[in-house]
Parts: structure tokens; C-alpha cells; sequence
């Protein structure tokens, strides 16, 4: 069991739950009316609270949860110091800190950007975007994608301007991607060692990689993603602050990810 964030809220709600609850059920119990006027201050701090970290506790369990990236593996879709929001239930319903599935709803689709916890590291969540799915045979040469025989056509941008924390990136070759129907935009550097092999994907994983491809810790080093390692799907950015970019950037702010 992970003690992370999902576990402190779990123990707060429990315990600010319990103090309240029990409070109320004594004053039941000896008929005593409910609020009183000297309400004992762990009970009133209990009361005000547990509402609070319930909700919080709902909306980042199963809806919601905010994350900040932290890097330029994902480059250039995500930038350092993009705040996003990612999707808790697109590939179903989990119990926090279990993080056993209670509700099946749909799977990782080729191109979805996923955070996941680090095979490798779980107290650690890493984002990239799904390449390989359950089955799929996967080869990396030349710095081009081939999925199950077929190439993924690239098609060259032009020289990439970074930004901000991002400015080492600039230079690399931007260009889109298709995914067999699903395009995006990647980075490359010629200038840097990159792996190449063939990967595949066992049942109930997922082959991901960053999309700045020269500058990510993905599937080519350490392996598939199982399923039961998923968070959620990355969908929006609601915000941007890299203080080398002079702060906010509000061009990003409302970015639908895809």
C-alpha cells in the first residue's frame, strides 16, 4: 500500500468522520439537542472539516485530479509548468489507495495521454501517450514508429522554438505523427542516441512514449505499462506558470489535449 495524498485524504475523512459521527450519536443517545452551545473544539474542528476533505476526496478519486508537469518528455504537446486535468474515470471506477477496479468502463485507445503510476516506482506518476495496445507489435528505427508492420507517416515541421524551460529543445525537428488515424505532434534530435527494437505488447499492458522521443524515460527502456497502473486520461490545461517564460502563459490556458 502506497501512503500517498489519496491515503491522508482517506484517513482524514475516516477520522474527522468517526469524531463528528460518534459526538452526534452520544447526544442522541442522552437526548441532548444537536448543535449544543459549547460544542467541544476537536468535535467543531471535526465538523468543519469533514465535509471539506469528503469532496475533495470524491472529486479526485473518481473524477478529477489536477497534476503539473514537471518535464519535457512530452514536449511539444505539454510544456514544463503546465497544470492539467486529468480524467479519473475514462478507463473506470478505482478505490483510492486500493486502486482496485470497481466499475469497467473503456480502454486506453492508441494516442490517448495517459498518467500512470511508474511500473517501476509506484508512489511515482509518469504521463506519456499510449503507442501499443494489448497485443500489438511495435518497432522504433530510424526515429519512426512501425505498428504491427505499418509505418507511421511523419510529416516535418520545421525547426522547433522552445520556450521558457523548454528553450534546450531548440532546434529539434517538430513534426506531426499519424498513429494509424490519430496525429499529434513529436520532437526529435538526430543529435542523440536513441533505442531501437521491436516490442511486444503483452496482455493487460500498454506500450507508451513521450512525444519529445529523444528526451523520454518510456516503454523502450523499462517496459509496458499494466493496466491496473493507469490513473487516467490527460484532457485539458487549466493553467501554465514557468517562471523563465515570465509566468503565467495564457495562450495555454483551455487547451484541449489530444
Amino acid at each position: 500500500m502506497d501512503y500517498d495524498f489519496s491515503f491522508f485524504l482517506v484517513a482524514a475523512t475516516f477520522v474527522t468522520g468517526v469524531i463528528w459521527g460518534s459526538y452526534y450519536l452520544y447526544l442522541k443517545s442522552s437526548n441532548l439537542p444537536y448543535p449544543t452551545e459549547k460544542e467541544p473544539i476537536l468535535v467543531e474542528y471535526a465538523r468543519s472539516f469533514f465535509p471539506v476533505v469528503f469532496i475533495v476526496l470524491i472529486l479526485r478519486s473518481f473524477l478529477f485530479e489536477p497534476f503539473r508537469i514537471p518535464s519535457g518528455s512530452m514536449m511539444p504537446t505539454l510544456l514544463v509548468g503546465d497544470f492539467i486535468l486529468v480524467n479519473k474515470f475514462s478507463y473506470g471506477v478505482r478505490l483510492p489507495v486500493l486502486n482496485t477496479k470497481i466499475v469497467e468502463l473503456e480502454e486506453p485507445k492508441r494516442g490517448d495521454i495517459v498518467v500512470f503510476r511508474f511500473p517501476k516506482q509506484p508512489e511515482v506518476d509518469y504521463i506519456k501517450r499510449v503507442i501499443g495496445l494489448p497485443g500489438d507489435r511495435i518497432a522504433y528505427f530510424n526515429r519512426k514508429l512501425y505498428i504491427n508492420g505499418q509505418p507511421a507517416p511523419q510529416v516535418s515541421l520545421g525547426r522547433y522554438q522552445g520556450v521558457g524551460q523548454g528553450t534546450n529543445m531548440t532546434g529539434a525537428e517538430h513534426l506531426t505523427e499519424d498513429l494509424l488515424g490519430i496525429e499529434h505532434s513529436i520532437l526529435v534530435n538526430a543529435k542523440v542516441s536513441s533505442v531501437e527494437d521491436v516490442f511486444v505488447v503483452p496482455e493487460g499492458q500498454y506500450f507508451v512514449m513521450g512525444d519529445n522521443r529523444d528526451n523520454s524515460n518510456d516503454s523502450r527502456y523499462w517496459g509496458t505499462v499494466p493496466e491496473a497502473n493507469l490513473v487516467g486520461k490527460a484532457f485539458f490545461i487549466w493553467m501554465n506558470w514557468d517562471w523563465q517564460n515570465h509566468g503565467i502563459a495564457f495562450n495555454r490556458i483551455g487547451t484541449l489535449l489530444k
